[in-house]
């Protein structure tokens, strides 16, 4: 508990040999009577009270005091190390598909049926956090941000540490309403990888201008579960800006095969379970993968899902140098924690029983004279 403590002159613990001194003068104030008289039978007779009993709490007290106060001329300090992961990062950006196909009820967690988005944000977010039962470390030390798209691309999240207010923001992610279904639903994969690349670029130049910790590789993850729909730029345009740029595609193509059960509106408003069939385009997203360096997945439930992040998660290091810092607090004027308590500083221990001792001395254990 105390190995940490070292003493930076330990020379001055050779003064405890004088605290002896403090109970011999108390012994010898004993043995001279302030007030003489004839006989003190009648005196011993009355007994001992209990203050008369406690009475060596003064020297004890004050030898306290002298003890604490020497030990503090010894400039006792506790060693708190302390370990600094400096690492060489690994800038992540999430392309998270939210169009309608999304909705298809083809996964379960723990299990309960649910859609692909509400999967995806599951794996995800132990992704980022890191879940030692499905083999993922977490990405403490990367930066990660999220773009989502469906017709549209959003870029949700900058790439940031702050990996809770990533994760809320995950998790707030909804799926195109069925409202507003025909002017923002489809799926435009090009655009999301153009819109990850330019937050990437701009990154690397805020980081290079602040002179900050180098990032190691630069990579995007795009979940999706459809086809190129909507968008500007095709999804080869965007792995070609990605190549460009030095960035890695790791692409996951999104649910099972063939017709799955999907929630659908009846005729009279009602939510019903319908099935339909969503096309994937592996080839192209096979194609993205390939051309930047990375690699594609398929994912047809929540087990694969995890699987493949954590066949990321292993891909993808980030390079780590740990360097030690052993920093020494003064116990004689810091407060200091050793184990699970805290404890003040030594001088404030020695005036606080220097105190007590005047305190008693002058009024419950005041002599006369």
């Amino acid at each position: 508990m105390f190995t940490d403590v070292t003493f930076e002159r330990p020379m001055m613990l050779v003064l405890l040999g004088l605290v002896p001194l403090i109970w011999w003068r108390w012994r010898r104030q004993h043995r001279h009577a302030a007030i003489r008289f004839s006989s003190l039978e009648n005196l011993r007779q009355q007994g001992r009270t209990w203050a008369v009993r406690v009475r060596f709490i003064i020297p004890l007290l004050r030898t306290f005091a002298v003890i604490i106060m020497v030990v503090c001329l010894a400039r006792p300090q506790k060693g708190d190390e302390e370990t600094r992961i400096v690492s060489e990062g690994i800038a992540i950006q999430l392309l998270v598909d939210r169009s309608g196909s999304m909705r298809a009820l083809d996964f379960h967690i723990d299990g309960e049926r649910v859609n692909r988005l509400e999967a995806i944000k599951s794996v995800a977010t132990q992704f980022v956090q890191g879940e030692k039962d499905a083999g993922l470390a977490g990405r403490a030390d990367d930066l990660i941000g999220m773009i989502t798209f469906a017709a549209y691309a959003d870029s949700r999240c900058p790439l940031t540490l702050d990996h809770a207010y990533l994760i809320d923001t995950l998790q707030q992610t909804k799926l195109i309403a069925r409202e507003d279904a025909r002017e923002e639903d489809g799926t435009a994969i090009g655009d999301a990888i153009a819109l990850g690349v330019l937050r990437m670029k701009d990154m690397t130049k805020r980081r290079e201008a602040l002179s900050t910790n180098r990032i190691k590789s630069k990579v995007l993850v795009l979940l999706t579960d459809g086809e190129q729909t909507k968008g500007d730029l095709t999804p080869q345009q965007g792995a070609d800006l990605a190549k460009a740029e030095g960035i890695k595609i790791y692409t996951i193509g999104v649910g099972s095969r063939g017709v799955v059960p999907v929630p659908t509106i009846d005729p009279f408003g009602r939510e019903e379970l319908g099935k339909a069939e969503f096309p994937l385009d592996e080839t192209t997203l096979t194609e993205v993968a390939e051309t930047t360096g990375g690699e594609y997945f398929r994912a047809t439930n929540t087990e694969t899902l995890r699987n493949i992040y954590a066949r990321i998660d292993e891909l993808e290091k980030t390079a780590t140098e740990e360097k030690r810092y052993l920093q020494h607090a003064e116990m004689a004027t810091q407060w200091v924690s050793i184990g699970t308590w805290n404890y003040p500083p030594l001088l404030l221990l020695a005036l606080a029983c220097l105190a007590v001792e005047v305190l008693l001395v002058n009024t419950r254990f005041r002599k006369v004279p």
